[in-house]
């Protein structure tokens, strides 16, 4: 591929481009979509047989499929609570109403896959702003093509599109179309990215306002700046102080106990902050947490460094996950990173227009091979990761439970194991054993490894719970193979 510089003056972002640049940008365009396209289809086929192998799980495949089965069904993001076992709306908590744009793929194939293959795309979508940033920043269609393809290869996207559905993961997209349209000046695309990308989670409101710290900082746009970053923030006030004890019998978010250690709640953050700092800098200066910053810029060949501002925005929610007790959020396969990742991504696809002009092709071909050799470090193979990449069922138990969840009426109230779940969650009521108070059928994975880390298990373990299930006279065993048993509740 030839490189072809383009002329852009340094505060023009619409600079002219000649007939001939014009088409081959169109061209570029077409091969990137292919490339997009194709990916968004390897990783569905990888992500679709996972679930068809009873690796997925209700959490959180099934929750999501539960909350938007429920949409098409005229109540708005319905769940069922695995805690009290009773219907809640999804934003009791969390304030993710993107899902709700799910529905009418439903309508169309209404299955889990379905929204498997729509996550997907979406995550391969952010290739575009990527494409469009990086070859801006460096003059260069060949670099910003290699930065196009670096964010096919990152290791840390291909994850997120395999951990089954989970709305905060769309923040990644919608972030990097934000963070391209603030470049541009183009503060009405912006919202509309910006917006979308707020119905992600209550929190990336945060990393939106953060976005406007740069826009007014590194880039002197003082007064939109400071718009956005009011909007922001005020967005993730009115979710965490009014929408979801609205929906939560006026509790605060169910999720702040994973921030027991540094006060429980944001102003519990804060007056940690002031009365024992030692206890938040050793909360974010743990083995955990420098590991987990390792991997994050394994990637990008801290090309980041570039845009110093840009990284303004990515500290909100690195320091919610990094002050987290909960080990998930200092993974980064896992959705917790997603935005963090959006400014990375951003601040990579720009920063190597910072290095000298003749060096930025060959460093954006440094930063598809360091992507590239993450990737296989890195890699999404079975055994790798014990909840989302666990070893492979065999085929016998993987028919067994197929047996199981046809023998289940499509409407019953099921009790269900974690795996089990992720197939029978397009109904109203979907309790997670042991809860079964309304439940009519009970679909159980004996061997299902969520049975012993569960917290909704309670105090009693699980074996124990199965073996008062067994002996319950209002529950008959209609099916057992390979671990896997049915039971239907007494006339």
């Amino acid at each position: 591929m030839t490189d072809v510089a383009i002329r852009r003056p340094d505060k023009s972002p619409g600079a002219s481009v000649t007939a001939g640049s014009r088409s081959l940008d169109a061209g570029i365009a077409a091969v990137f979509t292919v490339a997009a396209a194709s990916w968004a289809t390897a990783v569905s086929v990888v992500a679709i047989r996972r679930h068809d192998g009873f690796l997925s799980h209700r959490f959180d495949l099934g929750n999501m499929v539960q909350a938007v089965w429920s949409t098409t069904q005229g109540r708005p993001l319905e769940t069922t609570d695995a805690t009290s076992g009773q219907e809640i709306v999804r934003l009791a908590g969390h304030v993710d109403p993107i899902l709700v744009l799910f529905a009418p793929f439903w309508w169309i194939h209404p299955a889990p896959e379905t929204l498997i293959v729509v996550y997907i795309a979406a995550l391969a979508a952010g290739v575009y702003p990527v494409l469009r940033l990086a070859t801006k920043h460096t003059g260069s269609r060949l670099a910003g093509a290699l930065a196009g393809a670096w964010y096919l290869t990152l290791p840390w996207v291909i994850w997120l599109g395999l951990n089954e559905v989970n709305p905060m993961s769309l923040a990644l997209p919608f972030l990097l179309y934000a963070i391209w349209s603030l470049d541009e000046d183009r503060p009405g695309r912006f919202a509309v990215f910006a917006g979308l990308a707020v119905l992600c989670g209550e929190l990336i409101g945060v990393t939106v306002a953060a976005l406007g710290v740069w826009y007014a900082l590194g880039r002197r746009r003082t007064r939109a700046g400071i718009a956005i970053a009011i909007a922001g923030v005020t967005w993730t006030a009115i979710c965490l102080l009014v929408v979801i004890p609205t929906f939560n019998d006026g509790r605060s978010s169910r999720f702040f106990n994973r921030f027991e250690t540094v006060g429980g709640t944001p102003l519990g953050l804060l007056e940690t902050l002031f009365t024992d700092p030692g206890t938040v800098a050793a909360q974010l200066t743990s083995s955990g947490d420098f590991q987990y910053l390792l991997l994050l810029v394994l990637p990008t060949a801290l090309l980041f460094l570039g845009q110093p501002w840009l990284l303004l925005a990515a500290v909100p929610q690195l320091g919610t996950n990094m002050v987290s007790d909960y080990p998930s959020t200092v993974s980064p396969l896992y959705h917790y990173s997603a935005p963090v990742l959006a400014v990375l991504v951003a601040g990579c696809a720009m920063g190597v227009g910072r290095v000298p002009q003749r060096f930025r092709v060959p460093a954006a071909g440094v930063l598809l091979g360091v992507g590239v050799i993450s990737l296989f470090v890195t890699r999404p193979a079975p055994g790798i990761e014990k909840y989302l990449a666990p070893d492979r069922e065999r085929p016998a138990r993987v028919a067994a439970m197929e047996e199981a969840v046809a023998r289940v009426p499509a409407d019953a109230p099921v009790t269900v194991t974690n795996r089990l779940g992720g197939h029978l969650s397009a109904r109203r009521i979907v309790d997670l054993f042991p809860t079964r108070a309304r439940a009519e059928w009970a679909v159980l994975d004996t061997r299902d490894p969520s049975n012993v880390t569960a917290n909704w298990m309670g105090p009693i373990p699980f074996g124990r719970q199965l073996e008062r299930f067994d002996g319950d006279p209002d529950w008959r065993l209609v099916f057992q193979r390979h671990g896997v048993r049915v039971y239907q509740r007494s006339p």
